[in-house]
């Protein structure tokens, strides 16, 4: 009696939740709506990248802040800060400007990690290619709807996706059941390094995703407010690094002709 009663409220359950497709066409629609709409805002971003030798001590580190201004494509950005610092011979060598040549895999790699949230690939600093939410992404994966439960006191669907590209993202979304928003979002490689590079080559990357969750500021505007990830990197035998990457984006202020307000991004 309780395996068939059990199996009433599953079955009713299911039935109350949209088709997973329906799901993402509104998720889509909405990607491009909101896309659109924080052209009306500026806000302040901050951006960390931090290496870690395998003893655990640190090896370089990054901080960059920015004020982002809209522009008609992509966003303007405007260096306030910098705070970096790398070992050198059991001591630290600090620096406050980006360093105008990076010698060494360390700097490169560093350099490489903060340029690529600059890159105008996407106005937030956040490569659309890890978050399969938009329409053209969506066609490169496949979505299963896990359910429906509650997050931060919303309704929330869970949605797990796995690429077509054996090679590329997979995981996990929560899209807002009210406005069909993503609220947070976790990826990770959909397959590993092949043995036969990590044999012969002694290259293998471990733990390799990332997270970003997403906060409303007004009506049909919700934006990334964190962003972050941390792996192993290991190359040809002899480096070995556990890297860190966050960024931070704040003190949101949407521009009018005639006024300006503030949005707070503390957590709702």
């Amino acid at each position: 009696m309780k395996a068939l009663l059990l199996a009433l409220i599953t079955s009713c359950a299911a039935a109350q939740l949209p088709d997973v497709h329906e799901i993402l066409s509104r998720v889509a629609w909405n990607q491009a709506k909101t896309e659109d709409a924080r052209h009306e805002f500026l806000y302040h971003q901050m951006q960390t990248v931090r290496l870690r030798r395998a003893d655990g001590k640190l090896a370089r580190e990054e901080f960059r802040e920015y004020n982002i201004a809209p522009k008609p494509r992509g966003v303007e950005r405007q260096l306030i800060a910098v705070q970096g610092r790398f070992a050198v011979h059991g001591d630290y060598v600090v620096y406050d400007e980006v360093p105008k040549q990076n010698v060494g895999i360390d700097a490169g790699l560093v350099d490489g990690f903060l340029e690529d949230l600059n890159n105008d690939h996407s106005r937030d600093g956040i490569s659309n290619d890890l978050f399969p939410l938009t329409y053209h992404q969506q066609l490169k994966y496949t979505f299963q709807l896990i359910g429906a439960e509650m997050h931060r006191g919303r309704r929330v669907y869970r949605i797990r996706f796995k690429p077509y590209d054996p090679f590329g993202w997979k995981g996990e979304a929560l899209i807002d059941a009210e406005e069909y928003q993503p609220v947070f979002v976790s990826t990770s490689l959909g397959r590993g390094i092949p043995l036969a590079v990590k044999t012969l080559l002694g290259t293998d990357v471990k733990g390799l995703g990332f997270s970003v969750s997403y906060q409303k500021f007004a009506d049909g505007v919700w934006f990334p407010v964190s962003y972050g990830g941390e792996f192993e990197l290991r190359v040809l035998f002899f480096y070995k690094r556990t890297i860190s990457v966050s960024l931070t984006n704040t003190d949101f202020e949407r521009v009018d002709v005639t006024s300006a307000v503030r949005y707070s991004s503390e957590s709702q």
